[in-house]
């Protein structure tokens, strides 16, 4: 029985794709844990998908004829995947060891996890603030982007969008996790039937978390293992991986376009008929200024 399949969607990420695959590999040398590494392929121009085949033919690849987004590129893999549990990954990353058999162990001890990640770390030694957050509501949404959360950085009240109240050095509940590295629990990730696909790039994460949560899933922080994430690598706007890009910048707009659009879709989704008109009017205008000035 294969104990983890691992989905890694990858768009023109030639060389830090065969890094990750790599790291995997070395990752789990010696231990006994049955996987599989799964690719899909966002129609990749970059010689991608040659690179792998010839490295690492073992690894399972798809190979999409368009760049279908990292939901439906996720889903895809999923239909080819037989493991008790399923690692979403980003390519961008670099596993280190014992973080696999970590996760899994974590996952068997915990039947009331859907999903977990470990400590996602940035270039910078930084947490990816991503990896550690509570949902997008109205107010969680102000403190951050009005910068109340910086000023009051443990406060419970103010700095519920990256739960920073919460010591990072602990294992705990959190509300949600990136896709950059998230194990979920395969009868988990069925009974909300996996990702949602009207997210082309950006806030699928957070909804797929929503959604486990509201089917009464825990969702954990697991601080004792972790990976290195290079983080934006594929559409090239996060400054931090500025050196590793090789986006263009059509797909530079169309990231951008994406992070937003996808703000708006989960607001309708999941907010849109909780709040009041003009709560609603709010959020939406705050989301187009953003948009602009961006």
């Amino acid at each position: 029985m294969i104990d983890i399949s691992i989905i890694i969607v990858s768009y023109n990420t030639k060389s830090i794709l065969l890094d990750c695959i790599g790291s995997i590999k070395g990752s789990i040398i010696g231990v006994k844990l049955n996987n599989e590494i799964i690719v899909v392929d966002n129609f990749s121009t970059d010689g991608s998908s040659e690179a792998l085949a010839k490295e690492y033919p073992d690894v399972i690849l798809i190979q999409n004829k368009e760049n279908l987004g990292f939901s439906k590129a996720n889903n895809i893999g999923i239909k080819k995947s037989t493991g008790r549990y399923i690692l979403f990954l980003n390519s961008d990353t670099i596993v280190h060891k014992k973080t696999l058999e970590t996760m899994v162990d974590f996952m068997d001890k915990n039947k009331e996890a859907g999903c977990a990640t470990c400590k996602v770390v940035l270039p910078n030694g930084e947490l990816d603030g991503a990896s550690h957050r509570g949902f997008p509501t109205p107010l969680n949404s102000l403190y951050y982007f009005s910068g109340l959360s910086k000023l009051f950085p443990k406060s419970r009240n103010f700095a519920g969008y990256n739960l920073g109240h919460i010591d990072v050095d602990t294992i705990h509940e959190i509300d949600a996790c990136a896709g950059a590295f998230m194990i979920v629990r395969k009868l988990a990730g069925e009974k909300i039937n996996w990702w949602d696909e009207d997210y082309f790039w950006y806030g699928e994460d957070i909804d797929f978390c929503y959604r486990l949560k509201r089917k009464g899933y825990k969702i954990y922080f697991v601080p004792t293992v972790s990976i290195l994430h290079y983080k934006g690598a594929s559409g090239g706007i996060k400054d931090i991986s500025k050196h590793l890009t090789t986006a263009d910048e059509e797909t530079k707009k169309m990231a951008k376009f994406a992070r937003f659009d996808a703000m708006r879709i989960f607001y309708n989704k999941h907010y849109k008929n909780t709040y009041p008109w003009f709560v609603n009017w709010l959020i939406y205008r705050g989301i187009d200024l953003r948009q602009r000035l961006s």
